[in-house]
């Protein structure tokens, strides 16, 4: 079997992968220990992230000719990648954090979303909360007034509710009144 044989597979496990993705980073992995390593690749498929290492030779086939073609010019070196099709800031988050307890590893840079990112690029989409904690943050935003509202209403209802307010004065209820007449009465100007 020819290595062109061999090679084909691999290069259209890897163009299967990038084609659906969201978010797509790279890493130097150089200097991690086995630990490390086995920590890290959980975290991410606890993440739903797809996280493999890959000759860049495989990946820059593969990426010719899609969005992930700018991360050519990364390819040096170790290389592997990280790829998520669910949620497009998951790969550079968790692999940001865990970069923070271990300094060797090293982003090269990535795609979001279609737009190419160096290394600081993806270190800021590192900060964006995931979609759960947006949408969370959504929810109580939008429940907060209506949580306010109940509990006013609450505390109306303990103390007697509306039936303890004054009443208003009778000449302010006629004035309301003829308010309205007064506006129906008045003369179309031509």
């Amino acid at each position: 079997m020819a290595k062109v044989d061999l090679k084909k597979p691999i290069v259209e496990e890897i163009a299967a992968n990038i084609k659906d993705a969201q978010s797509v980073v790279l890493v130097d992995y150089r200097g991690l220990t086995v630990e490390q390593d086995t920590d890290l690749r959980k975290q991410l498929r606890e993440a739903g992230i797809t996280y493999k290492v890959y000759k860049n030779t495989m990946m820059n086939f593969a990426f010719k000719g899609t969005d992930c073609e700018c991360l050519m010019p990364y390819l040096e070196g170790p290389s592997a990648i990280a790829i998520s099709t669910t949620d497009a800031t998951a790969p550079a988050r968790v692999i940001c954090k865990f970069a923070k307890g271990a300094p060797k590893l090293e982003v090269k840079g990535g795609i979001v979303e279609g737009a190419a990112y160096d290394a600081d690029g993806i270190a800021e989409i590192a900060k964006i909360p995931s979609r759960d904690e947006l949408l969370s943050k959504l929810l109580g935003s939008i429940q907060s007034p209506i949580t306010n509202f109940a509990r006013v209403m609450n505390q109306l209802a303990e103390k007697g509710g509306a039936g303890e307010c004054e009443a208003a004065p009778k000449e302010a209820e006629d004035a309301a009144q003829e308010a309205p007449e007064a506006a129906t009465e008045a003369p179309a100007a031509e």
